[in-house]
């Protein structure tokens, strides 16, 4: 006996891909966006936008100058990851590791964690940093442990974006890790290469937690 679904089942069924994101200025948002496009480009696939909670004082993010967060991306709420079938999880980089916000929400996960629930599913990630010596891997590889705690499947981009990934003519963030941008001093915003790497990262998920949803488990 076995749960496989059947080829009409399979096809009817919708894969659901969470993006899960924060940004402060909005370099993050804007790749996340570019990821959700990726993601919905895929048939049968609903990807749907999430940001997790502000952690920082409303008059500490006014001092910051930081823009208010987008009215149509909702919060998310840790049990709410139960809903889908797959992840893309974005953020910026400090000091080479995820935002404390984003890393609040994961520590927020503890209840899903002591039931595995999340094990089997899987995940990328996309991040922005400021400069070249921020992160641009180090922030990928330190936010897998959040996915291997969980027992979290880890998609990398690898080189599957092809020629992009060789780009040697003009400043490109991104690894075989998974899609970034530069933020500089904060008045870069990501490029249309950068952009179509994101897109890019989300049809890649996308498709293969649709092959896995749809995949033959015995039991």
């Amino acid at each position: 006996m076995s749960t496989s679904l059947s080829p009409s089942d399979a096809t009817m069924a919708t894969t659901k891909v969470y993006i899960v994101y924060y940004s402060l200025y909005g370099h993050v948002e804007d790749m996340a966006r570019e990821v959700q496009r990726g993601a919905n480009a895929v048939p049968g696939v609903e990807a749907t936008l999430w940001q997790v909670p502000e952690t920082l004082p409303e008059r500490i993010l006014e001092k910051m100058k930081a823009p208010s967060k987008p009215g149509d991306v909702p919060e998310i709420k840790p049990e709410q990851l139960l809903e889908a079938d797959g992840y893309i999880f974005g953020f910026p980089s400090r000091f080479g590791v995820m935002a404390a916000q984003f890393k609040a929400f994961f520590d927020a996960t503890h209840e899903i964690w002591a039931t595995q629930s999340l094990a089997g599913k899987p995940a990328g990630i996309f991040w922005s940093t400021g400069f070249h010596g921020g992160g641009q891997e180090l922030t990928a590889l330190t936010a897998i442990t959040q996915l291997a705690h969980h027992g979290m499947i880890f998609v990398p981009l690898g080189y599957t974006f092809g020629s992009g990934m060789f780009e040697m003519d003009q400043v490109k963030g991104g690894s075989s890790y998974g899609a970034g941008t530069f933020a500089g001093d904060g008045s870069r915003q990501p490029t249309d290469l950068e952009l179509q790497q994101a897109f890019h990262q989300g049809t890649y998920v996308a498709q293969f937690t649709k092959r896995l949803k749809n995949l033959e488990i015995p039991t």
